[in-house]
């Protein structure tokens, strides 16, 4: 992240860019990592660091890493256009996993990356980094494939610009992403093989609203090589299916996601 000039900034402002120095890849940070990834002097960190900890924004552990704090989390989930998403999503997600057993993930798009809105998991699920509220590259998950393949070709092309690996694993050529961002929109769904995380492998399929526009992924996780991924294809479209004509109904919910940044 390069440095940011501070001149001017209100203490909001500098406080919230305290707050944009984490992520999913940087989810603990020392408070140098802050003051380098938000280009605020480390007097002027420390200083916020300290007042949103107070607050309970921010979290130290006992490392003494900086963490988002839980009433970060609590704040978040109020979101319409989540909350919403969430309640109506659920029961379905929860049929979902009674079946597979496994990881069951909910995302929408953010700008140029997956935000993940929902996930259910057992004590016996493959641990993973798609927790809810994580923002994850598009192009290596399965939800966030799905979730490009029917964006605009603005946002598509500027992921084809950008394709940063994650694992060996991860697709970096433009060509071999369009190619399967092209048989996401033919086949319905997107895979995923050790390009997030090495072990672990997804399938996801599309959720629709009523005019037939992308409004969320959702999809399963699993270590990779312990199941047919595309086996659950039928389910996964069931569910989608269902979830979406649910959505589709909602027009006080289209209506906030219209509005939302994408």
């Amino acid at each position: 992240m390069t440095a940011k000039s501070t001149h001017g900034q209100s203490v909001t402002s500098r406080s919230l860019t305290v707050l944009e120095a984490f992520d999913a890849e940087h989810r603990k940070l020392t408070l140098s990592d802050i003051s380098r990834r938000s280009g605020l002097p480390v007097a002027t960190a420390h200083r916020l660091v300290a007042e949103l900890e107070m607050w309970g924004a921010l979290e130290r552990n006992t490392n003494g890493l900086y963490e988002i704090g839980e009433r970060i989390w609590r704040l978040g989930l109020l979101a319409p256009v989540q909350t919403e998403l969430r309640e109506v999503a659920l029961p379905y997600m929860q049929d979902l996993f009674h079946v597979t057993k496994d990881n069951v993930q909910l995302a929408i798009r953010d700008g140029m990356r997956s935000l993940y809105v929902e996930r259910i998991a057992g004590q016996r699920s493959y641990p993973i980094l798609g927790k809810p509220g994580a923002r994850l590259p598009l192009h290596t998950t399965a939800v966030g494939k799905v979730l490009l393949a029917y964006a605009s070709q603005d946002v598509i092309q500027a992921a084809l610009s950008a394709l940063t690996p994650e694992t060996a694993s991860s697709i970096t050529n433009k060509r071999i992403m369009r190619a399967q961002l092209d048989a996401v929109l033919k086949n319905g769904y997107a895979t995923t093989k050790d390009e997030m995380s090495v072990g672990a492998s997804s399938i996801a399929v599309p959720i629709f609203d009523w005019n037939n526009k992308t409004i969320a992924a959702i999809g399963i996780v699993t270590q990779t090589g312990t199941h047919d991924l595309k086996s659950w294809v039928p389910a996964l479209k069931v569910v989608a299916t269902s979830l979406s004509r649910k959505l589709a109904a909602s027009r006080k919910y289209q209506e906030k996601v219209e509005t939302y940044p994408n």
